[in-house]
């Protein structure tokens, strides 16, 4: 007989209460229970002491006999230091972009990479001042030549 320690809702329509119970993992919802540990109300709030009440010796005692908490117990009973909080698994891949977005994502981050190598390259290089104040003599008699003919 496998043992859970999971929520069976309680309250009036839009307003949920919560008793936390020990009972058989084949068992509906709000069926049959074994034993009652403790509340959650989550309609109030957060720092409020009776938003979750626990019974935590008879939730130790039944944990030490193979009861299993659903997640969202276990994350109460963390929050009351008595487990380790449930591991949250690695988001699906639908919340990132396209293979295709990605490549243009890509090239961008290449793009802008090479444009800020290239400006950091040409501020450490130092311009030849002499060569760019003096005209090539070469190049002034080729043009006059192609203008005389």
């Amino acid at each position: 007989m496998a043992l859970k320690l999971r929520l069976s809702r309680g309250g009036s329509k839009k307003r949920p209460y919560y008793r936390i119970v020990v009972t058989e993992a084949t068992a509906p919802r709000d069926g049959n229970f074994l034993e009652r540990v403790g509340t959650y109300n989550p309609m109030l709030p957060k720092e409020h002491e009776d938003r979750v009440r626990l019974f935590k010796d008879r939730i130790q005692h039944w944990l030490d006999h193979g009861a299993q908490p659903t997640d969202r117990v276990q994350r109460l009973l963390a929050q009351a230091d008595m487990m380790a909080a449930p591991a949250i698994p690695n988001q699906t891949k639908k919340n990132q972009p396209k293979a295709k977005a990605q490549e243009r994502i890509r090239e961008a981050e290449a793009r802008a990479k090479d444009a800020a190598d290239a400006a950091a390259a040409a501020a450490a290089e130092p311009e030849p001042e002499a060569a760019a104040e003096e005209p090539d003599a070469g190049a002034d008699a080729a043009t006059e030549e192609t203008v005389a003919e």
